[in-house]
């Protein structure tokens, strides 16, 4: 009888001690949540494989560019509510974070040609603004006859990225369609109200742009309630080579 008392002490330790090692086993040790249940219940056959996220390049296109190509990629505005972006070898260079896009034709300038290290960087950001091709008045508007200066005088071999916001066209006048039809635009001729717009020329091409996207704004077609859809276009441009 006397022994009684001890035994079941014993007993008591042996059988937390027991518990604790299969509570152990069971959940992995610490710090390792349920695995080994979890394997409990799944069979090899039914257990699933996360699939690998998809690579993304510079400026998120799907695939690298070729070497001596620039990646880029650039969408329009949606209506007069979400402001165009322009990227290019992965630097953001016009958006609504960067507070440097406006209504009408968001505009930026990059240095294309392939150039030895001390004379500049192939793809640098010369400059880039916005343009309202909506507001103003007179035979000139003041936006449109500032878009004249900031792209009648491009050096051969500029990169001129355009993404168009709102109304891109109002205002525009022939001379600014004629200048951006020499960049290499085969739409800017019949570009007007509210249509959207991107495009990539170039000073100094012999052909059209193959970078060049246009949705006519169209009351049976559009998107939004008086706006097309936004448009979206990502590639590879190549570098243009220049002699040191």
């Amino acid at each position: 009888m006397r022994l009684a008392g001890p035994l079941r002490i014993v007993a008591l330790v042996v059988t937390v001690g027991l518990t604790w090692i299969v509570v152990s086993i069971l959940l992995g040790g610490p710090g390792h949540g349920f695995p080994r249940i979890q394997q409990l219940f799944i069979s090899p056959e039914n257990s699933v494989t996360a699939e690998p996220r998809a690579r993304k390049y510079k400026c998120g296109l799907p695939q690298p560019c070729p070497e001596e190509h620039l990646a880029f990629r650039m969408v329009s505005g949606a209506a007069n509510v979400i402001g165009p972006k322009i990227c290019l070898e992965d630097k953001m260079l016009m958006s609504s974070v960067k507070d440097n896009v406006g209504r009408g034709l968001n505009i930026a300038l990059v240095n294309g040609f392939h150039l030895p290290l001390d004379l500049g960087v192939s793809g640098e950001l010369i400059e880039a603004r916005a343009f309202d091709m909506w507001a103003g008045v007179g035979p000139v508007p003041p936006d449109v006859n500032e878009l004249l200066k900031f792209i009648r005088p491009l050096h051969e071999g500029t990169l001129v990225f355009v993404a168009s916001y709102d109304d891109p066209a109002t205002k525009m006048n022939e001379e600014t369609r004629k200048l951006f039809s020499d960049l290499g635009s085969k739409n800017v001729k019949e570009l007007a109200f509210r249509d959207s717009w991107v495009f990539v020329g170039a000073k100094g091409v012999q052909n059209k742009s193959p970078f060049e996207q246009h949705v006519k704004n169209s009351k049976h077609t559009n998107k939004y309630e008086g706006w097309p859809e936004a448009l979206e276009m990502e590639g590879c441009i190549p570098r243009k080579t220049t002699a040191s």
